[in-house]
């Protein structure tokens, strides 16, 4: 199988705003975010489907999920909402996006700024 654009990011051929990993894991943020903040949560395991994960991973990559959801809500002060959408890159992932009263559901997304990750990185890393 050929790798996909997030195995890439994990292995380091690609540059991400990553805001958090370990060993099973990997969290960074999404290049055409719905909103500030907007993060994709991806097992290391290349896995298309996420109940096809296994247990372990399924597990592992839920637990970040929660931890980094709470995470975001309090240094946001907006709640998260988590999508799983599985049809635009053969790889388990997880959004988490930040919204609040004016969050507008038909927004599309659009490239963000370099900058504009670096510094939501790093007000959202997780050591």
């Amino acid at each position: 199988m050929e790798d996909s654009i997030f195995t890439k990011i994990i292995k380091g051929e690609v540059p991400a705003h990553k805001i958090y990993e370990d060993d099973k894991v990997v969290a960074f943020l999404d290049i055409m975010p719905e909103t500030p903040g907007h993060t994709l949560v991806v097992p290391r395991s290349q896995v298309d489907k996420f109940y096809e994960l296994s247990d372990e991973d399924y597990r592992a990559l839920f637990e970040v999920v929660k931890k980094l959801a709470a995470h975001m809500e309090q240094v946001l002060g907006e709640r998260t909402l988590v999508k799983i959408i599985g049809t635009d890159v053969p790889h388990t992932h997880v959004h988490l996006i930040p919204f609040g009263p004016n969050y507008d559901k038909s927004r599309e997304p659009i490239r963000a700024d370099d900058a504009e990750l670096a510094a939501m990185a790093e007000r959202l890393r997780l050591a």
